[in-house]
């Protein structure tokens, strides 16, 4: 999916409710009577729609649909939260109460005063995501029809004898305000189609699976009907069955050609959340883990983290990705940033309160010291916290394609599709296989190869990157379900690429048997 240039902001949604808008203003007046010296609330509405199919069945159609408001308080440097499914004048009042209280509770163990850094107040915002046909406006039975149709054409392909499809899609509702001044509501639809197709060989000694095969993206129904839906999963059925062909991959050193649509998670895993800051201060140790990428006075403008041809950018405004917004989930307009310039470290992602933590950076760099829009959050029942916008490397100078990367390389394996990976808690040594793996030879591909996973040590690996696409060949791809925070919250992101050409890449074979 190419680049649709950025999001507009003034794109409106419904305008606040004025009901809505009030209980929002009640809940921050009760906050700060009750001693926050800032506060924002949010209601939100959630919905999630489901449907899975296996070959001529409905198998699930699951329906969620989740209303309330999150009040978030500061007193004396210290964070609380307080939530409330009670959308009356008492229930919002309750939440800013309590979330009150919880940030004099918590006033023991701060270990440093929450600072915020400033940001501009928008005090009637509206914003909607890039959707023209609501998916709830679309009856369950046609989305069921179209799968199973879909799964009958992928069991048409040989050897294929099972196959599992089934739609995703996500509504947020979200309205914010904040004592700045700020009142902004907003809509956002995102859909994902998940696919399965099993080969199984006729003598049942082998399978092969060919799955991950669109991206997920921030638009509506049409998005599915563009998809040419029937005609690829027949394609992606004979692909499958085509692996069961595929030779045994020897073990040994390869240049990797890398299709976005594989490349995508390698700069999810290996890029973008070793460089979120809280990971990197160390405040997901507990759970998702720390950052190489620490602490950042050793690493902001001096670590190598890859080859001159690594340009990473986070932003939250490439049309159809998402993790695009209008507002983030502190009423932050987001900007777009450089994390990796010309393979240097230049940036981590931030919220408001993290944002100050780098302002010795920013003030050398000459640059203003504020967020980056990156606070999220899952539900009105979850506090915001930093969450990954959309992380992407960008086109080379040169306007080179896949085919043209194929072309230049001697001795290699190319890679389309995600599949199975593992990476360390610091995000510095990872294995990563793919859908679909291709034998090159003499710039040609010869063949298909199973067993495929490499292995990589992080900045060798970047650092071996030697050529990469230019702008025709840039796709957006991401995760409908990426994991972070105790509890844990789910967000949805996207990852820019473009192919790209790694040296001397580390090859396993996983079929292999000791």
């Amino acid at each position: 999916m190419p680049i649709d240039g950025p999001a507009v902001r003034s794109h409106a949604s419904d305008e606040m409710d004025a009901s809505v808008k009030d209980l929002l203003l009640e809940s921050l007046n009760a906050a700060k009577l009750a001693g926050a010296s800032f506060a924002d609330a949010r209601i939100g509405r959630y919905l999630q729609n489901f449907v899975f199919t296996r070959e001529k069945q409905i198998i699930n159609v699951v329906d969620t649909d989740s209303i309330g408001i999150g009040v978030r308080a500061l007193v004396d440097g210290t964070w609380g939260f307080g939530a409330s499914r009670s959308l009356s004048k008492d229930g919002v009042v309750a939440a800013a109460r309590e979330a009150v209280a919880i940030a004099k509770a918590n006033r023991v163990a701060r270990d440093r005063a929450v600072e915020l850094a400033p940001a501009p107040v928008y005090p009637s915002a509206t914003w909607k995501s890039a959707y023209e046909i609501d998916p709830w406006s679309i009856p369950v039975e046609q989305k069921a029809d179209l799968l199973i149709q879909a799964n009958s054409e992928g069991m048409k392909a040989a050897n294929v004898k099972f196959v599992f499809s089934g739609f995703f899609f996500r509504k947020m509702e979200r309205n914010y305000a904040n004592t700045d001044g700020s009142v902004i509501s907003q809509t956002i639809v995102q859909s994902a189609l998940q696919q399965q197709f099993t080969a199984v060989s006729s003598d049942f000694t082998d399978f092969q699976n060919r799955g991950n095969t669109l991206p997920p993206v921030a638009r509506g129904w049409e998005w599915v009907l563009q998809q040419n839906l029937l005609e690829n999963s027949r394609k992606w059925g004979e692909e499958a069955s085509e692996k069961l062909k595929a030779k045994p991959v020897e073990v040994g050193r390869y240049d990797l050609v890398l299709h976005p649509s594989h490349l995508w998670l390698t700069i999810h895993e290996s890029v973008a959340h070793p460089t979120e800051l809280d990971r990197a201060m160390g405040y997901e140790a507990n759970y998702a883990g720390t950052s190489f990428v620490a602490p950042p006075d050793r690493f902001l403008g001096k670590f190598r983290y890859g080859s001159e041809l690594m340009n990473v950018v986070g932003d939250r405004s490439q049309v159809g990705a998402l993790a695009t917004v209008g507002y983030d989930d502190e009423g932050v307009a987001p900007d777009e940033f450089t994390i990796i310039r010309n393979g240097i470290v230049n940036d981590y992602q931030t919220t408001r309160e993290q944002a100050t933590w780098l302002r010795w950076w920013y003030d050398r760099e000459k640059r203003p010291t504020r967020s980056h829009g990156c606070s999220y959050a899952d539900s009105w029942s979850s506090v915001q916290f930093q969450r990954m916008p959309n992380v992407s490397l960008q086109p080379g100078a040169k306007d080179l394609t896949w085919e043209d990367l194929i072309a230049a390389t001697d001795k290699g394996i190319a890679l389309v599709g995600d599949a199975s990976f593992s990476i360390d808690q610091q995000r510095y040594n990872a294995q990563f296989s793919g859908q679909m793996a291709y034998e090159i030879k003499s710039g040609k591909i010869v063949g298909l190869l199973k067993d495929v996973a490499y292995q990589i040590r992080t900045p060798d690996f970047w650092g071996s990157m030697d050529m990469i696409g230019g702008k025709r060949s840039y796709e957006v791809w991401g995760s409908f379900f990426d994991g972070k925070g105790q509890p844990g919250q789910v967000n949805a992101v996207s990852h820019g690429s473009v192919p790209a050409r790694f040296r001397n890449v580390n090859v396993i074979n996983t079929g292999r048997k000791a």
